[in-house]
């Protein structure tokens, strides 16, 4: 690689390492500066949100860890090592996380992201070969080395990453629109009634959609002739896609436990969670129900699951056990109503239409993802050659 060098990574900019303003203080808690840690969604190039956030005197009271935006923040311990995000304003992370501050005169803060997940990908392989929990310092992290061109290249390579990134942060955005103009039209629609319109009747969630519990995959592993297929569980659920940790099951199992593209997916156990399932082909694992109907369309019978969903996280909550989950009854105890045949036919023209954009939308994006995680290793080893483009 011409003009190619390595860089440790303690170089390129200030390392900071995380720390936990005293959980005991409630005046640290609860302000409006975010509080970052691996349980929050690292999956984003952009953290724009997290799970808690701290006061001013809450941040004041852990001494050098505020970090500014365009800050790169990247999980180093545990089973989520490696996971990288940039902070869009003054942020403060846990101890779990290091960040550095990018020297912007002679690093390009897209490609010192981009380098972090290549790098993450490293310490990751190493987490899942330790026997102990994986932990990377301070000082062991600042040590790792990242190949570096000159901060023209740099610029031209995070430009032509960040250009699908943003491609598909603008579908999120979309769709998240769509999805509240959705849940608006369904709440105008079937929650504000007074009294129950002419030709309309009610039923339950179990009389409009077949609920297919998944398999316990572990007795279905490929055999040593066949390619698996990626096991979807409440995991790959929750981040949209399956991945090189996902576990692997015969694609000669039964078709009804087959998932693909579009397919509704209702997460009953642990992390309850319904969602249109657009990461490619894969196995159903039990805790996970299909959700179908020969009779009803997909629109109705998601939007009623998606309406009860927060009940049911009320129920599992509720559950003295490990992990709350919610039992067929409490479907069949969940009332729905079925419109005239010609309200369904009007909601439906309203309804569908956002729902089918959601799932194209989502679709591309996995399509953009591959395509970015198909193009990063080899534009940031230097085996794609980008000194020619005019970006």
């Amino acid at each position: 690689m011409v003009e190619w060098e390595k860089v440790k990574v303690g170089d390129i900019g200030k390392v900071i390492t995380g720390k936990t303003p005293k959980t005991s203080n409630s005046e640290y808690y609860g302000g409006n500066i975010p509080f970052l840690t691996p349980s929050d969604d690292m999956s984003v190039k952009y953290v724009r949100k997290t799970n808690k956030y701290i006061t001013e005197i809450g941040r004041l009271s852990i001494k050098n860890a505020t970090l500014p935006a365009n800050a790169i923040c990247v999980s180093c311990i545990g089973s989520d090592l490696g996971k990288v995000v940039i902070t869009t304003q003054k942020t403060v992370t846990n101890q779990q996380i290091n960040s550095i501050v990018v020297d912007t005169d002679k690093f390009d803060i897209d490609f010192v992201y981009y380098s972090m997940l290549e790098l993450g990908k490293i310490l990751n392989f190493h987490s899942k070969t330790s026997t102990a929990v994986p932990i990377v310092n301070k000082s062991s992290f600042s040590q790792y080395e990242i190949d570096c061109p000159k901060l023209n290249t740099q610029k031209k390579i995070g430009a032509i990453l960040s250009s699908i990134d943003n491609k598909i942060e603008e579908n999120n955005q979309i769709n998240k629109n769509l999805e509240e103009q959705a849940q608006s039209i369904f709440a105008n629609e079937f929650l504000s009634l007074d009294t129950l319109p002419e030709g309309w009747k009610q039923a339950s969630l179990i009389d409009i959609a077949d609920y297919l519990n998944g398999l316990a995959m572990q007795k279905y592993r490929p055999t040593a002739d066949e390619s698996g297929i990626p096991v979807l569980k409440i995991k790959e659920l929750r981040q949209g896609c399956c991945d090189d940790n996902s576990e692997l099951c015969s694609p000669s199992i039964k078709s009804d436990y087959i998932i693909h593209d579009g397919d509704v997916i209702f997460s009953w156990s642990g992390s309850l969670l319904v969602d249109f399932w657009c990461g490619g082909t894969c196995g159903l694992n039990q805790h996970l129900f299909k959700v179908t109907s020969n009779i009803y369309d997909k629109w109705f019978y998601y939007s009623w699951t998606n309406y009860y969903l927060q009940k049911f996280a009320a129920i599992a909550a509720d559950m003295a056990t490990t992990m709350g989950h919610i039992k067929r009854e409490e479907l069949a105890k969940s009332r729905v109503l079925i419109p005239s045949n010609s309200d369904y036919e009007r909601i439906g023209g309203l309804l569908a239409p956002l729902y089918n954009l959601v799932i194209s939308n989502r679709i591309e994006n996995s399509k953009l993802a591959t395509i970015r995680d198909t193009l990063l290793p080899k534009l940031m080893s230097g085996e794609v050659d980008v000194s020619n483009l005019d970006l």
